[in-house]
C-alpha cells in the first residue's frame, strides 16, 4: 500500500505574481475583502482577522506582459474558503454592488463564486456543505456537480448585515492548477506526495485531497495538453504552499520525493519542489489551527 500525506494536510499560503501591485492591493482588499497585514516596495501580504498568516502574497513584475486566461500551466484559480454560508451570502451581495462578473456553481459539496483579478487570475470563495451530507461512490470519489446556486438562497442569509471583508477563519481551502498533462501530474500528486484521487472529469480533470476532504488541489488541462508554464514574467502563480502538520510529516514527503529522484532544494525548513508542469510548490511545516 503506497504512503499517504498526513490526513491532517491542507494549503498554506499562495504567492501571485501581479501587474500593478497597488491596483491588485485595492482589488483584493475592497473586492475581495481581505485585509492589508503588510506592504514592502515590490510585494504585499493579505489575510483575514484574527490572524497574522497570509493567506495570500503578491509580487509585482516590472514591465509584466499581459496574461489571458487559459493561456498555460499555472493557476487557474485560488479557492477563499469562508466559514458558513451567511458569509458567502454577505460576500455575494458586496460582489454584486462592486459590479465585477461573478461566476457561480453549486459543487453539492459545496457553493461557490468566481471572479478574476485585474491580471486574470482567478478567484474562488466558497463555502463548504456539512461532511455528512457529501456522497462518496463505492471507488471512493465525491460525488461534485456545477449545479446552479440559489442566489436569492444566499442573498437572504446575508440580510441587512453589514459587510466588513471575509472573516475571521477563511482559509485557503484549495487551489486548481492548469497543468500540461494529467498522467505524469497523477503519478507526482498522488503516488510520490501521496495525495487522495477523489474525483474526476473525464480526461480532462482530476481532484485530490488529504483526510478525506472533497479536493484540496484540482488539476486539469483545459488550457491545452502540452500547454507551457506560464512564464515568470507574467502575471499568474509564483508558488503555492502544501502545509503539513509537523516534521514528521514533511520528512516523509521529503522521502518520497527522494526515492523517486524528483529535484528539490531546502531553505530554512521549507522543501521546495517543482510538479510535471514546472508549477513551484512550498512543502511546509504548519501545525494545524
Amino acid at each position: 500500500m503506497r504512503n499517504e500525506i498526513d490526513a491532517r494536510t491542507s494549503i498554506g499560503t499562495v504567492q501571485l505574481r501581479v501587474s500593478q501591485l497597488q491596483r491588485s492591493i485595492d482589488f483584493y482588499r475592497s473586492v475581495v475583502g481581505l485585509r492589508l497585514l503588510g506592504q514592502e516596495r515590490n510585494g504585499a501580504e493579505l489575510g483575514v482577522p484574527g490572524s497574522n498568516r497570509p493567506l495570500l502574497k503578491l509580487v509585482e513584475i516590472p514591465d509584466a506582459i499581459p496574461r489571458l486566461r487559459r493561456s498555460g500551466a499555472g493557476l487557474y484559480h485560488v479557492a477563499l474558503l469562508v466559514p458558513d454560508r451567511r458569509s458567502l451570502g454577505l460576500a455575494l451581495r458586496s460582489l454584486i454592488r462592486s459590479g465585477v462578473r461573478i461566476g457561480q456553481s453549486d459543487h453539492l459539496v459545496s457553493e461557490a463564486l468566481y471572479i478574476s483579478d485585474p491580471d486574470n487570475n482567478g478567484i474562488e470563495i466558497y463555502r463548504d456543505r456539512p461532511r455528512q451530507e457529501w456522497h462518496w461512490d463505492a471507488n471512493g470519489h465525491v460525488r461534485m456537480a456545477v449545479d446552479p446556486i440559489d442566489r436569492d438562497g444566499l442573498l437572504a442569509e446575508a440580510g441587512d448585515a453589514p459587510w466588513n471583508g471575509l472573516p475571521e477563519g477563511t482559509t485557503v481551502g484549495h487551489i486548481h492548477l492548469h497543468v500540461t498533462e494529467l498522467p505524469t501530474t497523477e503519478h507526482f500528486y498522488v503516488d510520490v506526495l501521496g495525495f487522495n484521487l477523489v474525483a474526476g472529469m473525464a480526461d480532462s480533470a482530476m481532484f485530490i485531497s488529504a483526510g478525506g476532504y472533497h479536493h484540496h488541489i484540482g488539476l486539469n488541462v483545459w488550457a491545452g495538453i502540452g500547454a507551457p508554464l506560464t512564464p515568470e514574467h507574467a502575471p499568474g502563480l509564483d508558488y503555492y504552499e502544501i502545509a503539513v502538520p509537523d516534521t514528521a510529516a514533511q520528512m516523509a514527503v521529503f522521502a518520497r520525493l527522494q526515492a523517486a529522484s524528483v529535484p528539490l532544494r531546502t531553505d530554512r525548513g521549507t522543501v521546495i519542489v517543482s510538479d510535471p508542469s514546472g508549477i513551484q510548490i512550498h512543502i511546509v511545516v504548519r501545525e494545524p489551527a
